[in-house]
C-alpha cells in the first residue's frame, strides 16, 4: 500500500458518508486520480462500496483494509518515536556543544514539540548551573546566553551581544539525523 492509498484509507476510516469529490479535495487530487485509487484499493480487497441509493455510494473498510490501516500506523508511530529519538540526541549534542563553549543560559524562542524536547534534554542531561528561559520575542534574550531559535525562518535572527542558534536548522546539518531524515508531522518543528 503505497502512502496514497494509505492516506484514502485514513480519510474514509474516518468519515462515513464521503463522497469521491471530498475526497478528492481533502486529498488535493484530481476526482480521476481518487476514483483509480478507489478502485485500487476495491481490488486489492482493502474497501467495499455500499450502494445507498441509485446516486449514492459509501466506501467501508474492510477487515483486510482496517487490519492494514493499522499495521501501518503502527509502523508509521515507530518511525515517527524513532525520529524523535534521534532529533533528542541531536539536541544533546548541540547543548553539549554550547556547555562546553561555557554558556550556562539557554534562551528558548518558539512554542513547539521542539522546545519540549530541549526542556527534556536540559531536565535529563547534566548541565551544572544552567538555566532555560522561555522568550516569544528575540529582544527579550540578554547577552549572557544563546538564544536557541525553535522555528524555521528566512532571516536569521540578528541581536546585539546574543548568539542566535536555529535549532531546526542545526538540527537539519546534524549527521546523525540528517541519515535518518523523513518527513516530520506538521507542527512538530515549525512553533
Amino acid at each position: 500500500m503505497d502512502e496514497r492509498e494509505f492516506e484514502l484509507i485514513n480519510i474514509i476510516g474516518g468519515e462515513l458518508g464521503a463522497n469521491q469529490r471530498d475526497l478528492s479535495r481533502q486529498m488535493n487530487l484530481s476526482l480521476g486520480m481518487t476514483n483509480m485509487l478507489i478502485r485500487r484499493l476495491i481490488t486489492k480487497g482493502y474497501l467495499r462500496i455500499k450502494q445507498l441509493n441509485k446516486k449514492k455510494v459509501e466506501y467501508l473498510l474492510t477487515p483486510r483494509g482496517f487490519s492494514e490501516k493499522m499495521r501501518k500506523s503502527v509502523r508509521y508511530t515507530m518511525k515517527t518515536i524513532g525520529s524523535i529519538g534521534l532529533i533528542r540526541r541531536s539536541i544533546s549534542r548541540l547543548l553539549s556543544e554550547l556547555y562546553a563553549e561555557g554558556t550556562r543560559k539557554f534562551y528558548v524562542l518558539g512554542s513547539s514539540d521542539l522546545t519540549l524536547l530541549i526542556e527534556m534534554v536540559v531536565r535529563e542531561e547534566v548541565f551544572q548551573g544552567s538555566e532555560l528561559v522561555h522568550v516569544t520575542e528575540p529582544l527579550q534574550a540578554k547577552g549572557d546566553g544563546v538564544l536557541l531559535v525553535c522555528r524555521e525562518q528566512s532571516e536569521p535572527v540578528a541581536l546585539e551581544g546574543v548568539r542566535a542558534v536555529n535549532v531546526v536548522e542545526e538540527l537539519a546539518k546534524d549527521e546523525l539525523f540528517a541519515g535518518h531524515l523523513s518527513p516530520v508531522p506538521a507542527g512538530v518543528l515549525n512553533g
